[in-house]
């Protein structure tokens, strides 16, 4: 479950957050103009993505930036940000949502949230945690 206000804001738009069941092919409907600006259709928008630490009791702090390396140098862009982070009592571990550019084209791809005590390593992982298949969902 995502967060309206927090895994999204005026810059979010269906299919960042997976929702790719947009009907562009109809003739028209409302928003389509704005789907096919080019900022749009560029594959490096940031899309909704989930994060596992890999130190699984570390809860990482919202907001904070993801890196492709533990020390950047500074000027160095983000590739995104964290937007939720949780301990999960279900998996007993933490889990966190994040906002990364190219998201779903990266799975698997670890990156760091640079902190004063050190890089926190992470692993871009599917954003849903629990019954992904849905089975608990329609059992």
């Amino acid at each position: 479950f995502f967060i309206v206000g927090q895994e999204t804001d005026g810059t979010v738009i269906p299919d960042d957050l997976g929702f790719g069941a947009l009907g562009r092919n109809k003739r028209d409907f409302v928003g389509k103009r704005s789907l096919m600006l080019p900022d749009m259709q560029d594959p490096n928008r940031l899309q909704l993505v989930g994060l596992r630490t890999m130190d699984p009791s570390y809860v990482l702090e919202e907001g904070s930036q993801l890196t492709t390396r533990p020390d950047p140098p500074p000027g160095t862009p983000a590739s995104g940000h964290v937007t939720s982070a949780y301990w999960s009592a279900h998996l007993h571990r933490s889990i966190a949502l994040a906002l990364i550019a190219n998201g779903r084209a990266r799975m698997g791809e670890n990156l760091f949230v640079p902190t004063s005590g050190g890089a926190i390593p992470v692993r871009i992982v599917w954003p849903v945690f629990v019954d992904p298949d849905g089975a608990r969902l329609h059992g």
